[in-house]
């Protein structure tokens, strides 16, 4: 069996706010440290049928920068929401209204270059 380790180090200060965000992982390209500025984890808990969240974002974070998160994460949630339902036309219909979500949220919010 494979096994891989993804690792986060996460530098807090005084008031516990992120001051950076650094991860690794073993299966990759590169097993370097890399710095990132805002990370959300979901975990999915079957015992409790409930999800497990972590977001953190640091205090560099630019307010458009986590526009645009937002958006790409709501965006390849879908995608993993299509893979996962293995062909389900509901799922493809839910997954399209959550993408016209997401292009008002684009437009509202003016996250896509013009």
């Amino acid at each position: 069996m494979k096994k891989a380790e993804i690792k986060l180090e996460v530098e807090l200060d005084e008031q516990n706010v992120p001051e950076s965000i650094i991860w690794s992982s073993t299966d990759g390209e590169g097993t370097e440290q890399l710095p990132a500025q805002a990370m959300f984890l979901a975990l999915w808990d079957s015992q409790y049928k409930n999800s497990l969240r972590i977001d953190l974002w640091t205090k560099e974070m630019p307010y458009d920068e986590m526009k645009r998160f937002f958006y790409e994460t709501l965006q390849t949630l879908g995608d993993s929401f299509i893979r996962a339902s293995g062909g389900d036309p509901m799922a493809e219909k839910v997954i399209g209204d959550l993408r016209d979500y997401c292009a008002h949220y684009a437009d509202k919010m003016d996250v896509l270059q013009k």
